[in-house]
């Protein structure tokens, strides 16, 4: 996706439209925080994983499960994909 900052402001004619694009905006911009969000956490577990430090591993797993579940309530991730994402980090 394009930044939000990057694209044309259309400039819309109707009320309703002005506030659909400016929540839009919002939603876009939230959206784009927790998934970063979840991708920082699960490569910090990923790091610590790979550098076979058990004891940052332990307390960064909670953490990482935690948001890929909130993802899930929010409706941005599957909860398909959301459970293959926690097993692989299980094992």
């Amino acid at each position: 996706m394009a930044d939000v900052r990057k694209q044309k402001k259309r400039i819309e004619r109707k009320i309703s439209a002005q506030k659909r694009a400016r929540q839009n905006v919002k939603r876009h911009l939230r959206n784009k925080t927790l998934v970063l969000g979840m991708r920082k956490a699960v490569k910090k577990l990923r790091a610590a994983l790979t550098a076979k430090n058990k004891k940052e591993a332990e307390t960064l797993l909670k953490p990482a499960l935690s948001t890929i579940a909130k993802m899930v309530t929010q409706g941005m991730l599957h909860r398909n994909t959301a459970a293959r994402y926690q097993s692989r980090l299980h094992r």
